[in-house]
């Protein structure tokens, strides 16, 4: 039980266990979560065991000014309010929190302006290092001299420049819809797109007409339509996939915002899905299966992105040398995409 006559120190855990309080520091306040390498595995033990007992909690102002680390970490998103972003940020914040880290989210809209205003707010933080989420397949904003003294990754999306970040692997991703829609017998097929300044709508995008050609069945540009990441852009995009004289029997949404809002459009236009209309998404979210027609979509590992994202983060900071990661999609095959349909409606 904690002594109430004031707060734990490391001093006071110290001179209960006989110790130098540099040991019980090394192994409470250490780095990777106070592993305690200097310590043997029975002291660090018991040093653990006495803190647990006394309620000791670290102090982050005193740590920060030992190590000058501020121990924070800035997280930038387009709209922390989209479950893709929202569950991608919880894998951030898990593994920040299990690794002693703090994080704060701020919101961007997409928008360069308000992204480098957002990347200022940030650093004046004194972070120890950024996990952005919101890069454009340019780079720009993220050439910003401002940027040039602290650690970043990127997660979810990637850049044309190279820089490290962690992502689904999107062109995979889209090769499994179209394989998938080889083997149901459609020909004529079209893609909602998403922005394409983002690496998830243009990869996913890629990988799904890449396959196509390699079957000898290029699609035409009238049939990719790009669009807003949301029901209302997925809505539109697919009326004007579904009102042309080639009607696609198939259609591929890079998100399952955006398949949502195709699915409107194809009730307004009395198409069923599954029959009259193949249809498959991106990322798997919980609302895919509950649908009145379960989704096809491919599972994306979004949490453990913000988790990787994290780690790769450390490494930078600790100087060590890093690789972007790619991380394996699966097709999670429902009743929006239906059976093999005939010859004659391909």
């Amino acid at each position: 039980m904690a002594d109430d006559s004031g707060p734990v120190t490391l001093r006071g855990i110290a001179d209960r266990l006989g110790l130098h309080v540099s040991t019980v520091s090394r192994v409470l306040n250490g780095p990777s979560g106070g592993q305690g390498r200097a310590a043997s595995g029975e002291t660090a033990r018991r040093i653990r065991e006495l803190a647990d007992e006394l309620g000791y909690r670290p102090n982050p102002y005193a740590t920060s000014l030992r190590t000058r680390r501020s121990n924070l970490v800035g997280v930038l998103f387009p709209r922390l309010s989209e479950i893709v972003v929202a569950t991608i940020y919880e894998g951030v914040e898990e593994e920040a929190t299990l690794r002693g880290l703090s994080t704060f989210v701020t919101n961007t809209h997409d928008d360069p302006a308000t992204q480098r205003e957002r990347i200022g707010m940030v650093l004046g933080r004194r972070v120890d290092g950024l996990v952005i989420g919101d890069a454009h397949l340019d780079g720009a904003v993220l050439a910003d001299p401002a940027l040039a003294g602290t650690p970043f990754v990127l997660v979810n999306r990637r850049t044309d420049t190279g820089l490290p970040a962690v992502t689904c692997d999107d062109p995979l991703g889209g090769r499994l819809v179209a394989e998938h829609f080889l083997a149901l017998g459609h020909h004529r097929v079209a893609v909602v797109a998403g922005e394409p300044f983002a690496s998830t709508g243009t990869d996913r995008t890629t990988g799904f007409t890449d396959r196509y050609r390699e079957a000898g069945l290029p699609l035409p540009a009238h049939r990719v339509r790009h669009c807003r990441f949301d029901t209302a852009g997925g809505h539109q995009a697919a009326v004007e996939l579904l009102s042309l004289p080639d009607r696609p029997t198939a259609i591929f949404a890079v998100n399952d915002l955006a398949a949502l809002g195709a699915m409107g459009a194809a009730r307004d236009l009395g198409l069923r899905l599954g029959e009259d209309l193949a249809l498959a998404g991106f990322n798997d979210t919980p609302l895919a299966a509950e649908l009145p027609v379960p989704l096809t979509s491919v599972h994306s590992p979004m949490a453990e992105q913000g988790r990787r994202a994290v780690r790769l983060l450390l490494r930078r900071i600790a100087g060590e040398p890093v690789a972007s990661e790619a991380l394996t999609p699966e097709l999670v095959v429902r009743t929006s995409t239906g059976t093999p349909i005939g010859p004659s409606l391909r």
